[in-house]
């Protein structure tokens, strides 16, 4: 037996690779069955554990509806809830200063509530939908404070307190709802829904939705319904008086613990308040509350519609119930946990299909299942999707022979009968941290804990905008952009486009994340026309809503800018929202200045070219963005001085804001900003005129086209300020107005000097207005004349060169079709007379026949105009105000000395160290009497980086002209900027 020590085989020590003392068996020395020896490298990998930061969240989600940690706002400010719990951090996207490119702000804290806070942490953030942004913020026992954020994006004014709010775990919020806003049409919305390639170009489609109330009776304004543990509804709303009162109504009558409400979702439908509540006992329930307002029927027909007092009641119905713990096929549960929500949604109504027909409201829940690290099994995270539709089964028609029987005892058909009826759950092998509806609720947007993104249509469940479509586009996915940088995250809150989104990364930092194009450098993609139109025909469509309710749409220029690299994108761009908006741009026919001012759009569009042309505050504009910053600030003039010149509704008859001295020094800024503006354009009207390139250019038909390209490499925009219909109104409309200033300081400055009054601080304002308008280059009426006599000029260059357009009607029997004819013509005249306006709206060259126009202009009226002028004196003038100089020195130097203008007050104000001072304090003075260090903050526009002092109005006239700065003239919105600093 002495051989058997010498079978390999056989031996345990060497066989199976077991050590001297028995201890460790190996697996890479056994080859029993002749297979290929593994290798402990080749292991498989370990399956990676879920971040205890994770686990805190999701036991958060489960154990609390309400615990939403960051929103964002419709006007852009991003609201989040400190690690501690004590208070709430601000911030928002900004365009640097510097540079012109964008990004996410440092924290600003929010101090209104000194902890400690006695009803335990903040736990709840929603922000409502009304144009003066509202925050509600939620605590641990369900109190509740409302913040306006009318002014400035990070500076908040508590409306309501929750000092008076009981401090009681049975209030804890599980749900809360803000009201949607009153549509213009009340019935519907009709929003754009898709671009459609039609051989060409892009057509653009409309889509319609109902309109689903309720809505708060004051338009403009929401109020807040919430949800408690122990089945409360309240509603918190803003009585006309602006003072925020409340509500409730006992929905659930709670007997013991398991009749607790732990999750609940609210929606409009159908001027009705949808609710579904999930409660401890695994039970779902679908109510309906009706909100009867209580308005009183109003004797006078002509009392205003904010009048009279609110009070509403709220009366509740029972829908449905069922249990939302419901197996089915593969959904065995894994894990207890699996038996806990941590989401619940409910959809409204939607447009489905062709033809468009309504489907019915969604719930919606999810469970979450996270393995556990003990686990022998290799086990994935999953999620499961819980559904169920709410449906009104309709009522069933009598039979024709119970009619014939005329009984009174009849039956008759049953009431609407509702039942919610379940769908297939879907499940995901990821952990959802959030849901949010895109494209009016038919796309359902997934986030998961690793930082990803899926979007499923909210019909089918299918996955959708994950493939590229440039034929039929309904989102920037469709173009080719997508979410780059995942980062693993435990919240996420979407911007007002839904074009990017802050998440709140595992380590509490805030990350911001938007579209991009995956190429670094989007402009070589650009050389494809296919693919040029669509990316201009998505980023037109996603900026469609913006433009239309007001909202913010920075991120979108923020995805936009990487583009305009490109010489003509940023006019491309804007051809394109002028044809999606289909809003006027033709001002060159006699019309009233209020509807030139009106024109939103229009300004959104110059914002646009302004921000795309802004290259740093230090740094040279380009042509379109020099144009567009004038054209808007001389808008913003006529505004203020319009509304300056008129008493608020409310005060008539009592005072005029002219008669406050703050009123008066700020107009004097505008008067001197705008004469100043004259003069400069005078001035560089004149070095046309004397520039024998550009005359020649305008001796010589042929070399008429090349007109817009000298003036564009010389970088004189004043031309096209005249010749642009829009521009040329807001020019028109501000010489009339300091027409209005001049005759308004003769009149002060004689009843002064006839009353013999001691100095006073409004005699001063107007001396110092009167300074402003009398000491102008220009003549303002003398200008006035001569914009108006070209005007006249270019409207009979239209009428002449577009008659050709106009097609003799031919003789018919009846009227109508001449009629028609007529129409058909007038209509053809106004669309290339449209087109032309554009044009010169984008720099591009006018048409041909403005040569002769041109030409008469600048050898007739100019040199006529010129006489009554000092052309040295133009030609050296100081037009620092303006901001429009190009010289790299002169900027420098401007840079140096810490040089702003006020674009409020338009006076020169001043950054020292470590603080902000105006003119006054510069040249020995304090501003606003105040020392240095006590000067006043500064704000400064997110968008075009523009800043002005921050000023409080005391007197009622200057409260109500300042409320008209409540954003920048070019639409963006303002930042505080911390005291002594430039940087927010």
């Amino acid at each position: 037996m002495s051989g058997a020590h010498d079978m390999p085989g056989l031996l345990l020590g060497d066989g199976l690779g077991v050590d001297a003392d028995m201890h460790d068996i190996t697996l890479h020395d056994v080859d029993l069955f002749g297979d290929p020896v593994m290798d402990s490298t080749l292991a498989l990998p370990t399956r990676p554990l879920p971040s205890k930061q994770l686990l805190q969240r999701l036991d958060e989600l489960r154990t609390r509806g309400c615990c939403q940690g960051i929103a964002w706002s419709r006007q852009g400010t991003i609201a989040s809830i400190t690690p501690d719990g004590k208070s709430i951090d601000l911030r928002f996207l900004r365009c640097r200063p510097d540079s012109g490119t964008w990004e996410l702000t440092s924290s600003n804290p929010w101090s209104t509530v000194s902890p400690p806070l006695q009803g335990g942490p903040i736990v709840h953030l929603a922000w409502a939908s009304t144009s003066s942004p509202e925050l509600a913020v939620i605590d641990a026992v369900g109190r509740v404070t409302i913040l306006s954020f009318s002014i400035t994006l990070n500076r908040s004014y508590s409306v309501r307190r929750w000092d008076s709010d009981p401090v009681d775990d049975l209030h804890a919020v599980v749900g809360c709802y803000w009201l949607p806003l009153v549509s213009a049409n009340r019935s519907f919305n009709v929003t754009h829904g898709q671009a459609v390639w039609n051989q060409s170009d892009y057509r653009y489609d409309n889509f319609i939705s109902p309109s689903m109330g309720p809505f708060h009776p004051n338009p403009g304004k929401s109020a807040l319904l919430c949800i408690t543990t122990n089945g409360f509804l309240k509603l918190f709303f803003s009585q006309n008086s602006n003072r925020i009162e409340e509500t409730d109504i006992e929905l659930e009558n709670i007997t013991s613990s398991e009749d607790l409400i732990t999750h609940s979702a609210m929606c409009s439908d159908k001027n009705t308040v949808l609710i579904a509540m999930a409660t401890a006992s695994k039970q779902l329930k679908i109510v309906r509350a009706i909100i009867h307002w209580g308005l009183p029927q109003p004797t006078d027909k002509q009392a205003p519609p904010g009048s009279m007092p609110l009070h509403p009641t709220i009366k509740d119905s029972h829908v449905a119930v069922t249990s939302w713990l419901q197996h089915g096929a593969g959904n065995t549960p894994l894990d207890a946990s699996m038996t806990q929500l941590s989401h619940i949604e409910l959809l409204p109504a939607a447009v489905e299909g062709q033809p468009p027909t309504l489907s019915p409201p969604l719930v919606l829940t999810v469970r979450s299942f996270v393995p556990n690290e003990t686990s022998p099994f290799s086990q994935e995270p999953q999620s499961i999707i819980d559904r169920w539709g709410i449906h009104f089964d309709q009522s069933q028609s009598l039979h024709p022979a119970f009619e014939q029987l005329g009984s009174k005892n009849a039956p008759r058909p049953p009431p609407l009968t509702p039942r919610l009826r379940k769908l297939e759950s879907i499940i995901m092998p990821k952990i959802i941290v959030s849901i949010h509806q895109l494209q009016l609720g038919k796309v359902l947007c997934f986030v998961f804990s690793d930082g990803t993104l899926q979007y499923r249509d909210r019909i089918t469940m299918n996955e959708t905008l994950n493939e590229t479509n440039i034929t039929h586009i309904t989102s920037l996915h469709h173009v080719g952009f997508q979410f780059f940088d995942a980062s693993p995250c435990l919240q996420v809150a979407f911007s007002p486009t839904n074009c990017s989104f802050v998440q709140v990364c595992e380590d509490g930092t805030l990350k911001w994340n938007r579209l991009n194009y995956p190429m670094e450098d989007p402009t070589v993609a650009l050389q494809d026309p296919s693919q040029y139109h669509a990316v201009l025909a998505g980023l037109s469509l996603a900026l469609a809503p913006s433009a239309v309710h007001q909202t913010n749409c920075d991120d979108i220029l923020a995805i936009a800018r990487p583009f305009s690299q490109k010489t003509d994108f940023t006019y491309a761009w804007i051809r394109e929202i002028v044809k999606l908006l289909k809003f006027s741009v033709d001002y060159s026919e006699e019309s009233h200045h209020d509807q030139l001012v009106r024109n939103h759009h229009l300004q959104l569009c110059l914002s646009i070219l302004n921000h795309l042309g802004f290259r740093g505050e230090f740094e040279p504009r380009s042509f379109g963005g020099k144009f567009a910053m004038l054209a808007l600030n001389v808008r913003n003039i006529v505004i203020l001085i319009t509304i300056a010149s008129n008493t608020p509704i409310n005060l008539k008859g009592q005072l005029s804001p002219l008669d406050e001295p703050e009123v008066v020094e700020a107009l004097a800024g505008c008067a001197k900003w705008a004469v100043d503006l004259l003069s400069w354009m005078t001035d560089c009207l004149y070095r046309l005129l004397d520039d024998p390139i550009f005359m020649s250019i305008l001796s010589d038909p042929k070399r008429f086209p090349e007109l817009a390209n000298y003036l564009q490499s010389q970088g004189d925009v004043s031309l096209h300020l005249l010749l642009c219909s829009s521009t040329r109104g807001f020019l028109s409309a501000a010489c009339r107005r300091l027409t209005h200033l001049q005759s308004l300081c003769t009149r002060a400055t004689q009843f002064y000097k006839n009353a013999s009054r001691p100095p006073s601080p409004l005699k001063n304002a107007y001396e110092k207005m009167q300074h402003s308008t009398s000491s102008s280059l220009v003549k303002v009426h003398k200008f006035d004349n001569l914009v108006g006599g070209l005007s006249e000029d270019i409207r009979s260059a239209y009428r002449r060169t577009l008659s050709g357009l106009v097609s003799k009607p031919k003789p018919q029997n009846g009227t109508g079709n001449t009629q028609q004819g007529q129409d058909g013509n007038e209509q053809l005249v106004k669309k290339a007379q449209a087109h032309c306006e554009l044009d010169m709206l984008l720099a591009a060259n006018p048409p041909p026949g403005f040569r002769e126009v041109l030409f008469n202009f600048f050898n007739t009226s100019l040199p006529n105009f010129r006489v009554q002028t000092d052309p040295a004196r133009l030609y050296f003038g100081n037009y620092d105000l303006l901001e429009v100089e190009d010289n790299p020195k002169i900027l420098a130097a401007k840079k140096t000395a810490g040089k702003y203008i006020d674009v409020f007050k338009r006076v020169e104000i001043y950054s020292g160290a470590g603080t902000v001072k105006n003119a006054l304090s510069k040249n020995g003075g304090h501003a606003n009497g105040a020392g240095e260090e006590e000067g006043p903050r500064w704000r400064r526009c997110v968008r075009c980086a523009s800043v002005m002092e921050d000023v409080y109005g005391q007197r009622p006239g200057f409260t109500f002209v300042l409320a008209q700065q409540r954003k920048c003239s070019c639409g963006g919105n303002w930042g505080l900027l911390p005291r002594g600093s430039l940087v927010t």
